[in-house]
């Protein structure tokens, strides 16, 4: 494997960083597991001090944090700067709220007293991607240091400039050698920690293949993991819904991060009653967008993250035409230097079209036209991932009886499916399992231990 930063911008090799040997992968696993048995005892007070400075630093150096972002993956600079806010956002909300959600639970059982203890697992291993290159780090990272373990990090290879600066983030925040450490390892490599005993738990963000992979070494090694996979979160359009609204956040939700983001909107599924205003509100907003420098805030279409997240997606639109899909506008790349995609809309997926059941990670969306709320549920629910969806209407009850009927870990009603530090985000079905996030993210990688005291009754 080869770290790399590639501007997709223009093709440019900006660093190549080496891979670390099986010698320095030991060294840096026994690091970390020294730094826990510190670590554990450290106080919530002590640890939030650091996390606080570690969101304080972020704050302070937001342009330093956003640009390599914009560098290494094209995401536009404002939007990589909004991404340094929430990741410093997620730092301070778990230095402020973890010891509340770890607070013993006290239980009353029929004599004696009993209490729920929640206590740290030990070395974490992170399997990160690029696509949010600090904000998935953040949100492994801070729950888990609150929690009193140590994190370790393998983050995606086309982004080793934002890793590092992360990892060098805790460093400057006071944390201790060893608390989060940057792995820049191969394929091999990442076997090998998850088979070390001294790591205790496991989290993915990724693809489904990936996810499978990690989660088999882990279950084969009898580990905690958590999977956040792919998805192809539905957008829901009902009659009622204002359209002007419905509109503009279709294309927030879909072009986002160039669409290169596992909660986008990327199924618009709309009642025949609105479907054509819909549509071409939805293409002229799209047809609007101009590729550019993503460093120029004028610039409002970024490049993908790759040449070769590109070409699949190039061969994903050709592979759903060819099955008779039709493009109602865009489905090729843009014929200038640089990774870009035309906005693309593709109607007529059918049941029998492998785009059907896909993702599509960049600016590629699937229209649907559906007779009513019923039939919108049930193409909703027709898919192998179950992450997030939205659904649009002027009556939030109704909203809210649809979102009881969607398979996903997630539903916004009349907004895109997004992330905030105190909502839980994760899905079901082929989009994985576990949560991240709010009080139910710090739960994960925690040992709950049941402490009981006998009444004296209770005595032999």
């Amino acid at each position: 494997m080869s770290y790399q930063s590639v501007n997709p911008y223009d093709g440019r090799l900006l660093h190549t960083f080496a891979e670390q040997s099986d010698a320095q992968l030991e060294a840096a696993i026994a690091a970390a597991a020294a730094c826990f048995e510190v670590w554990r005892a450290t106080t919530f007070a002590e640890r939030s001090a650091i996390v606080s400075r570690a969101a304080g630093l972020m704050r302070e150096r937001r342009e330093e944090f956003a640009q390599p972002v914009t560098l290494e993956m094209g995401k536009l600079i404002a939007e990589a700067r909004g991404e340094v806010d929430l990741s410093a956002d997620i730092l301070d909300y778990y230095a402020r709220n973890a010891e509340r959600f770890l607070a013993p639970q006290h239980l009353a059982p029929a004599t004696g007293e009993a209490a729920v203890e929640n206590s740290p697992l030990g070395v974490l291993f992170g399997v990160q991607p690029w696509n949010f290159p600090y904000y998935q780090l953040a949100r492994f990272a801070a729950p888990n240091l609150m929690a009193g373990n140590v994190v370790m990090v393998k983050h995606a290879s086309c982004v080793p400039q934002c890793a590092l600066m992360f990892a060098a983030l805790w460093r400057d925040a006071g944390a201790p050698a060893g608390a989060y450490t940057n792995l820049l390892i191969s394929h091999a490599q990442v076997d090998r920690v998850i088979d070390d005993p001294r790591i205790k738990g496991v989290a993915l963000t990724g693809s489904v293949e990936a996810g499978r992979s990690v989660a088999a070494r882990a279950g084969r090694n009898l580990k905690k993991s958590t999977m956040e996979l792919g998805g192809s979160d539905a957008f829901i359009v009902l009659a009622d819904a204002d359209l002007d609204q419905a509109v503009r956040w279709a294309v927030w939700g879909r072009m986002n991060n160039t669409g290169q983001c596992c909660v986008a909107a990327k199924r618009f599924i709309v009642v025949e009653a609105v479907a054509d205003r819909f549509l071409a509100g939805f293409r002229a907003a799209l047809a609007a967008l101009k590729p550019g420098d993503p460093m120029d805030p004028a610039t409002t279409l970024g490049p993908l993250s790759t040449e070769a997240a590109l070409l699949t997606l190039v061969d994903q639109v050709d592979r759903a035409v060819s099955a008779g899909a039709t493009a109602v506008i865009g489905g090729h790349r843009i014929a200038r230097p640089g990774s870009f995609m035309q906005p693309t809309i593709l109607a007529g997926v059918t049941r029998d079209n492998p785009a059907f059941d896909e993702e599509f990670f960049g600016p590629v969306a699937l229209f649907f036209r559906v007779a009513d709320e019923d039939a919108a549920v049930a193409l909703a629910n027709d898919s192998p991932f179950g992450l997030g969806g939205s659904v649009f209407t002027a009556d939030v009850a109704r909203g809210k009886r649809v979102a009881a009927r969607i398979e996903t870990g997630m539903v916004f009603i009349n907004h895109p499916t997004w992330t905030a530090p105190d909502l839980p985000f994760g899905g079901v079905k082929d989009s994985g399992y576990g949560r991240e996030l709010s009080g139910m993210g710090i739960q994960e990688f925690v040992n709950k231990k049941l402490v009981r005291v006998a009444a004296t009754s209770d005595a032999a």
